[in-house]
């Protein structure tokens, strides 16, 4: 068995074309530039067993050769795929499970005599052994399609295998490319677009999670590995917020980006670095933007239905609501274009860089210590906060909601180290009093956008909003009083 450390890069065909002849890729490339035509055939039980168990089996022509390729486990992280690879020749265009054994691989019990070929992939691919720094780097530059029955998807793809040095090497290069022409960090493998098209599924929203954390961990290692999650979270969402094909994709990665400038902070005050602060700004730049975005989906869509339901003739109202439908899409573009643009991918690849470089702990802080005083940081913050409160202040509601915010993503994140049912009841509580916090936010926000939208003709129609809104503010400080008594009584769930 190999461990196969490669960085997938999607490219348009025209780009792809340029990036083969620039000088800079013929200055680093070593020996001659070779070109192969490869047809692969992946094969699957009817059930697709071996996609549920995260595998991909293939046979791939090599020229005059079958190659037979099974693939497994391994991670994605920060665009980085490394799977575990049992790869070796075959007399033939069939699959030989004596050779899979003998080189280690192993298929899931019972699918030996169901498997049958679910869809091909078919392209030409340029391949230079380039020196990159003191790494030696399988450039390959592949274009041609993916097939499964009458379905087809295009490849345009750029792929960085590491064959010696640091994987962050394969980041290094990337970045040196993308001053050449865009690309886009490729979350996505070929055999997995292949499933799409053979099971006619679709690409769907990606929410995020914490990979379990073990106590002997060292402080670096645990940061890393949340910063990964927090990374694939966004990655795997991103081509659905550019596709708009719904509004949940652009969602979860703010949800994303907002984790992942918590946890930024909390590796930066433990290891300050420039490279990592640089980083944590220009994430901290992106929420504020995909924040105002936030703010007008929600005045389109759960402030104003309400209002305009309760005077479905008022003509000032509807006008307003169109109104704000045109600024949310500005907001919407706005939000595309950062997303797309070459910044944005630079910026997931020096996160990567910085993510595979050599990190060492600086404080024998052990795990365990780290997470608890971080936690009792949180938990005071929020008390502080509370205490500060005076009625119907909107700048200390607004504290209070961050510091809870933030005291929810650090217990999400440790999750697996604490006790869980306790950690269930404490989170279930706070995600009441978030509710409420929430609530009021939505409402002072509403507030303010519908401020920004006064004008001489729209005086009335606006003082009618603001004074609706009004009348929803005894019952959010009940609410609050309510979730916070319950907040109050809740015992610290890491001790």
């Amino acid at each position: 068995m190999s461990i196969e450390t490669e960085l997938k890069l999607h490219i348009s065909a025209e780009h792809l074309s340029k990036l083969k002849r620039h000088p800079f890729v013929r200055a680093i490339t070593s020996g001659r530039a070779r070109t192969q035509k490869l047809t692969s055939i992946y094969y699957d039980t009817p059930d697709l067993t071996l996609r549920r168990h995260a595998m991909a089996l293939r046979l791939r022509n090599v020229g005059k050769q079958w190659i037979q390729t099974l693939k497994g486990g391994g991670q994605v992280s920060a665009g980085l795929h490394q799977r575990n690879e049992w790869e070796a020749p075959v007399p033939s265009e069939r699959l030989d499970f004596d050779v899979l054994k003998g080189c280690g691989g192993k298929l899931p019990r019972g699918v030996r005599h169901h498997l049958r070929p679910v869809f091909i992939t078919d392209f030409s691919r340029n391949i230079r052994l380039v020196e990159y720094e003191g790494a030696q780097i399988e450039l390959c530059m592949d274009s041609g399609e993916i097939r499964a029955g009458h379905q087809s998807y295009p490849i345009s793809e750029v792929e960085l295998e590491l064959k010696s040095g640091e994987p962050r090497q394969l980041f290094k290069l990337a970045m040196a490319l993308l001053d050449i022409v865009p690309m886009r960090v490729e979350h996505t493998s070929k055999a997995e677009y292949g499933y799409r098209l053979c099971s006619a599924s679709k690409p769907s929203v990606k929410k995020g999670g914490f990979s379990p954390l073990h106590s002997d961990q060292s402080v670096s290692d645990a940061l890393r590995s949340l910063i990964a999650d927090c990374l694939s979270h966004v990655q795997s969402n991103v081509p659905g917020v550019l596709l708009r094909t719904d509004a949940e994709y652009l969602h979860q990665v703010r949800v994303g980006l907002r984790r992942l400038r918590v946890v930024l902070a909390v590796a930066l005050r433990y290891r300050p670095d420039v490279e990592l602060a640089s980083l944590r700004e220009q994430v901290s730049e992106l929420c504020v933007g995909l924040g105002r975005s936030r703010e007008w989906d929600v005045f389109v869509t759960q402030t104003l239905p309400p209002i305009c339901a309760r005077f479905p003739e008022h003509e000032g109202l509807q006008e307003i609501a169109r109104a704000s439908e045109r600024t949310r899409k500005q907001q919407h573009t706005t939000i595309d274009m950062h997303l797309a643009s070459p910044d944005f991918q630079r910026m997931l690849l020096r996160l990567g860089a910085w993510m595979h470089s050599e990190l060492i702990d600086i404080s024998p802080i052990s795990l365990k210590s780290f997470v608890s005083s971080s936690l009792n940081k949180r938990h005071k913050d929020v008390v502080n906060c509370r205490e500060r409160l005076r009625a119907k202040d909107k700048v200390q509601l607004h504290r209070l909601r961050i510091a809870c915010k933030k005291l929810r993503y650090f217990i999400e994140m440790f999750d697996s180290l604490l006790d869980r049912e306790k950690s269930k009841t404490y989170l279930d509580v706070l995600a009441d009093l978030q509710d409420v916090l929430g609530r009021f936010n939505d409402h002072a926000v509403a507030q303010r956008l519908a401020g920004t939208l006064e004008s001489k003709v729209r005086h009335d129609v606006i003082s009618l909003i603001h004074e609706t809104l009004e009348q929803d503010i005894d019952e959010l400080d009940a609410g609050f009083s309510r979730a916070w008594k319950h907040f109050a009584k809740l015992k610290a769930c890491w001790e």
